[in-house]
């Protein structure tokens, strides 16, 4: 066996464990309202990090980049961003994608991913859905992308809570006597 081999057959292994983990373990989620899409990469209702941003092109035709690449490792566990039913799963251009729709009439994508889920498969909002494979394009982290209808790209990072920044005050020091 070659070392590609159990490279990969190392990932399917982790991926089906952690399937498997997510799926029993639906009592420790965190409890959201069920219009509250999650960020797939952390798991969080709010944003991480970004690596490339949306940037939605005027027209549909121009170049652009119709969704937001986030941090997350190689091998990583990919969740669904909320309940939904798996559409495609799958390659397009050789990159593994996973498309879901969702009951608010979106559609979120997700690529590079790799799954042994299929069409037709429901999935929780939190739930795994695959882990990131390596990048085909030279671009990082997971590509995430957000449709609305048949041609209207959103910024996914729109579903998520704001990330809330809280500074701390200064010490102050005691007033002298």
């Amino acid at each position: 066996m070659t070392t590609d081999m159990k490279k990969i057959l190392a990932s399917i292994s982790s991926f089906l464990l952690a399937l498997l983990i997510a799926r029993s373990a639906s009592a420790i989620s965190i409890s959201l309202p069920p219009s509250t899409y999650i960020n797939p990469a952390t798991g969080d209702p709010s944003i991480a990090r970004v690596i490339r941003p949306f940037d939605k092109p005027q027209h549909n035709w121009l170049k652009g980049h119709r969704g937001v690449d986030l941090d997350i490792p190689v091998n990583g566990t990919v969740r669904a961003a909320n309940s939904g039913i798996i559409t495609f799963a799958g390659k397009v251009a050789g990159k593994p994608v996973i498309s879901i729709d969702h009951p608010d009439g979106l559609r979120t994508t997700y690529q590079p991913v790799t799954t042994v889920l299929n069409t037709g498969d429901s999935v929780a909002r939190g739930e795994a859905i695959g882990i990131l494979a390596p990048s085909v394009d030279g671009f990082p982290g997971l590509h995430w992308g957000v449709l609305q209808g048949k041609d209207d790209y959103l910024n996914p990072l729109t579903l998520l809570e704001p990330l809330l920044i809280r500074l701390k005050p200064p010490q102050m020091k005691a007033p002298s006597q």
